[in-house]
């Protein structure tokens, strides 16, 4: 019988987080123009910005808020994806989703590059060359004037060495001072597996937590995430349905100056 009012009070407090997520995400939607215009360029519609990725899918599974809220500022997008995801041999069918991807996200054909080299595989137990890494994404930066560019952290989002790699990449152009004069790097921030899965529900606990640049997608912009993630049918595998319907990161994009 004593669980039954610790039952309706979890039930209570889930309904209140509920609510204020939904209150949040309402109000959110102007938060990454004021903390990326701090972050970053003073104006948003001056933003260049690159987003540098690892395998086809990870724009639409890790950073459709980041793609989806720069578009709404009108922001310039390039994306720069450094291997065709040819891991079972479907390198050719994953670009092809990779530019229609893009396509919903607002990211034309043309600004979209494909890096399919064959010391960048798309394979977790091989350690991407930062040299060569580097050298690509350099050359995408100074051909397109970039002054923006968004990866993933040192933790990966998933763990995964393939995107780890391309932090590290950048980190070096930044350290090394290669990169030109204005241009910054926002890496976005890897969060524990409850967090990862509660969606909306992270809201709140993302508002409290330090970061330097926060997207929170409307309810109307995460259906175009979820549309992009589809566009991906070689990936839809069953654990990729509850991701596109739990994930907090087809919602939320927290990210951190580096």
């Amino acid at each position: 019988m004593a669980l039954a009012p610790l039952g309706s009070f979890l039930v209570a407090l889930l309904a209140l987080l509920w609510l204020v997520s939904r209150w949040l995400r309402r109000r959110g939607a102007g938060w990454g123009h004021r903390t990326l215009c701090a972050a970053g360029p003073a104006r948003a519609d001056d933003v260049r910005a690159l987003v540098v990725t690892a395998h086809p899918d990870d724009e639409a599974m890790f950073f459709a808020p980041t793609i989806l809220s720069l578009g709404r500022f009108r922001a310039q997008l390039w994306l720069l994806c450094c291997s065709s995801g040819n891991y079972y041999n479907q390198g050719e069918s994953r670009k092809k989703e990779l530019v229609q991807s893009c396509a919903v996200l607002g990211i034309p054909s043309s600004n979209v590059t494909v890096i399919d080299h064959r010391d960048l595989p798309d394979d977790p137990s091989v350690e991407w060359d930062t040299h060569l890494l580097s050298t690509f994404v350099l050359e995408h930066i100074e051909t397109n004037h970039i002054n923006l560019l968004i990866t993933f952290d040192a933790g990966g989002v998933s763990g995964h060495a393939n995107h780890i790699a391309l932090y590290t990449a950048l980190r070096y152009l930044q350290s090394e001072g290669k990169l030109p004069e204005g241009c910054r790097v926002l890496t976005l921030k890897s969060v524990n597996l409850l967090r990862k899965y509660i969606s909306i529900l992270d809201v709140p606990i993302s508002c409290l937590q330090s970061q330097d640049v926060l997207f929170i997608l409307t309810k109307e912009e995460s259906e175009l995430a979820k549309r992009a993630m589809q566009c991906h049918h070689s990936q839809l595998l069953w654990f990729r349905h509850t991701y596109i319907l739990f994930s907090r990161f087809m919602v939320i994009n927290s990210l951190c100056l580096l």
